[in-house]
């Protein structure tokens, strides 16, 4: 090419979630089962879909309307619908215009970052979920800022480290917090969000807060979402159907805007992610046509307690299980349906290994040649197990080795030999170097 035409961040766009599938469906062409713990589609590990939510669908599939633009912003009754019940919530009050409606979060985190300011950088939380590290670091084209969030804490964020690196990063506007976070299940408590919002506010910067798996939240969590505290700083909050109904994919999710008249900035920031929606006219139609009527169905949070509650007890099984072997740390997870295992400090090098046969070993050579601590780890894991999970290094942005596997089997007796199976693994695997 007479000129390079490639984005000087196009090297951050990584998503090892998806990426270690290619390998998985190798190990698999060589006669291994292969158990996927690497994704969170509650629909493909095979949770069913309510039948009423279906016949919901069902009837707007045959309405005329249900295949047209909608308006750019959304749905005119399902915005009003999702501004009534945030505002009977309490906290912040918003209208209608303060929601904007995207093809799901994917395409809400990529115009949130392409949209800012090249020099403004939004911090987020270490362990990253990926879609939101990638697209900050690619926008900067510079590796993505980060605050720790600490496994010797049970995944309490670190807020000494977060100022610090505020007060150090001059560029950095915004902070983003997950909650329920994605990989660790943690929920931050109101009291922590409180302390962001101060820090925000001290430095004027605005939020956002990642909230899709906020309706999984556990029984006794202490989940409180960004409005309930935001008081007067901007923000955003990103919220979907994905998880919840679940509807992965519809790509139905969408974005509250928090204090825009209380910042001409960040207004003008909020318009600029409108028109950047006006150039693709709109988003997807049928799933916000079906939202009040899904939502407001006397069946629907019912429906989420009982899921929440199955997360719950497996993820409780899966914490005792990885917490007795002595160089692991595992915690139960609060809300969305993922278990995160970190491995203890020096617990891992690059001559552990499992027993694999000449040819699955033939197969991952490659990937582990240069792989760090935990994704060799989850490498052989998978070649050797064929159980796939993800590393937390490089799938979600960490300084911290560990893997992340999901809450979402269904079959209980699947689920425990799951985890079995990995602990025998990873007890094997740490001891092979002795």
């Amino acid at each position: 090419m007479r000129i390079d035409i490639v984005h000087p961040g196009a090297d951050k766009l990584r998503y090892e979630i998806r990426e270690i599938v290619e390998v998985a469906n190798r190990i698999a062409a060589l006669g291994t089962s292969i158990v996927w713990e690497n994704i969170g589609d509650p629909v493909a590990k095979g949770e069913a879909v309510p039948e009423w939510i279906r016949n919901i669908v069902g009837e707007a599939v045959r309405e005329n309307h249900s295949y047209a633009y909608s308006p750019t912003k959304g749905v005119a009754e399902t915005r009003a619908y999702i501004a009534k019940e945030r505002n009977l919530e309490g906290g912040i009050k918003i209208t209608p215009d303060d929601i904007l409606f995207f093809n799901g979060l994917g395409d809400a985190i990529t115009k949130i970052y392409s949209n800012l300011h090249p020099r403004a950088r939004v911090i987020g939380p270490n362990p990253a979920y990926p879609t939101h590290s990638s697209a900050e670091a690619a926008h900067a084209g510079a590796p993505h800022l980060t605050y720790r969030l600490d496994p010797e804490r049970g995944w309490e964020p670190d807020l000494d480290d977060l100022e610090q690196k505020i007060k150090t990063h001059r560029d950095i506007a915004g902070i983003i917090i997950i909650n329920p976070d994605n990989p660790t299940g943690f929920v931050y408590p109101q009291a922590t969000i409180r302390r962001i919002v101060a820090i925000a506010r001290r430095y004027q910067l605005f939020l956002i807060s990642d909230e899709i798996y906020s309706n999984l939240a556990y029984e006794g969590s202490g989940m409180q979402k960004l409005a309930s505290v935001i008081g007067d700083v901007p923000g955003i909050a990103m919220r979907g159907i994905s998880k919840e109904f679940p509807w992965p994919g519809a790509r139905a999710g969408w974005v509250e805007f928090y204090n825009r008249d209380k910042n001409a900035v960040f207004d003008r920031y909020a318009r600029s992610l409108l028109h950047a929606k006006m150039l693709e006219v709109c988003s997807t139609t049928l799933p916000q046509q079906v939202l009040p009527q899904v939502m407001s169905d006397s069946r629907y949070y019912p429906y989420l307690a009982e899921r929440t509650a199955r997360y719950a007890r497996r993820s409780a099984r899966a914490t005792a299980a990885f917490g007795a072997v002595p160089k692991l740390i595992a915690h139960p997870a609060h809300g969305a349906f993922y278990q995160t295992v970190v491995f203890k400090k020096d617990a891992l090098n690059d001559r552990q290994t499992l027993s694999l046969s000449p040819e699955a070993a033939a197969l991952i050579e490659p990937h582990i040649a240069h792989a760090t601590f935990d994704q060799r780890f989850v490498y052989y894991l998978l070649a050797a197990t064929g159980v796939c999970v993800v590393p937390l290094s490089v799938g979600f942005n960490s300084d911290r080795d560990g893997f992340r596997m999901t809450l979402l089997e269904p079959d209980e007796a699947q689920f425990d030999k799951t985890i079995t199976t990995i602990v025998s693994a990873a007890r094997t695997y740490l001891a092979s170097n002795n």
